[in-house]
């Protein structure tokens, strides 16, 4: 086929498209010019990133002398990008969706400098999430739970501020790069552990108290989805109380279930209702099958659910 013949398909192509993008459909978006930009977003996370850890996280492309000179640097970057984005978003809220361009840049810088200003409660929170190991350095760098944590801590307060958008976006970036789905809206206590965490998920309005140890597969999740907006703002996923461990799949529903301190959840455990402090709760009675082949009949054998082994992963 002849390049002129190619360029007169991709003219006809082109005004068909174009034809097509004046439907009205969902997909193309109200303004292109009022979106934010995921990659600024990212790019403020791992500034973040830099200024939580600064002692495991650095930017090559700042030449400082000093500590100092270095942060106000990361500090004012953060800033700026963060100002811009907000401002970009604050469209999408009914707070501010009447305010001018100058009203919202206000609005947006004051909200950027109060985010800014919640670093330390940040620091404290993050300390106590990083486990007592041989190796942090370890943990900091590789384990995906943590950084999932991270993510989250920043987007819950830019998300308690009212700011939207944005604070998905930050979240389902983590959960993209570590199967993690922990929800922004989500309030989480200090020393928080996530062990392996792939297929984790944490709904919006979960709360999550002290010393919390949650494993792969969890699902901290609402029970019934049918009332859709009718169930915005309402509590619709549970309580855990401080000290609980909930082993690998288990599942914990609806907004009045809570989980009391000191409780152990088995795994695969599937829960709806409350669970007073100090309970064990584990699958009784786990029947395992083998069958290999048709001169054999079928085996069978409980598996006891409360041995010991049934909790370590």
């Amino acid at each position: 086929m002849c390049d002129e013949t190619i360029s007169e398909k991709i003219s006809v192509l082109t005004d068909t498209i174009l034809d097509d993008y004046n439907k009205g459909k969902d997909i193309d978006g109200s303004c292109p010019y009022d979106q934010p930009d995921k990659k600024a977003i990212i790019d403020i996370i791992n500034k973040m990133q830099i200024i939580i850890f600064p002692g495991h996280f650095k930017n090559s492309s700042y030449k400082v002398y000093t500590k100092r000179s270095g942060l106000s640097m990361l500090l004012e970057d953060v800033m700026f990008n963060l100002k811009k984005q907000i401002t970009l978003v604050l469209g999408f809220s009914e707070s501010y969706a009447t305010l001018d361009d100058y009203a919202k840049s206000d609005a947006a810088a004051e909200l950027a400098l109060d985010f800014l200003g919640r670093i330390p409660h940040i620091r404290e929170y993050i300390e106590t999430d990083v486990p007592a190991a041989f190796n942090k350095d370890e943990i900091i760098y590789s384990y995906p739970g943590l950084y999932a944590i991270f993510v989250n801590r920043i987007a819950h307060e830019l998300f308690t501020l009212g700011v939207p958008m944005i604070p998905r976006i930050m979240t389902e970036h983590a959960h993209s790069l570590t199967g993690i789905d922990i929800h922004p809206g989500a309030s989480i206590g200090k020393y928080f552990f996530i062990d392996h965490g792939t297929g984790i998920v944490i709904g919006e309005t979960t709360e999550i108290g002290d010393n919390v140890k949650i494993y792969q597969g969890v699902t901290l999740g609402a029970l019934s989805t049918r009332g859709g907006q009718s169930l915005r703002n309402k509590k619709r996923h549970p309580t855990i109380r401080d000290n609980v461990t909930i082993y690998s799949g288990a599942s914990i529903l609806g907004g009045d279930t809570v989980i009391g301190r000191d409780v152990v959840i088995g795994g695969n455990a599937f829960i709806t209702k409350s669970i007073a402090a100090g309970a064990k709760v584990s699958i009784k009675n786990q029947e395992l099958r083998y069958n290999y082949d048709s001169k054999h009949p079928v085996e069978q054998c409980e598996v006891d659910g409360d041995a010991a082994w049934f909790y370590i992963i």
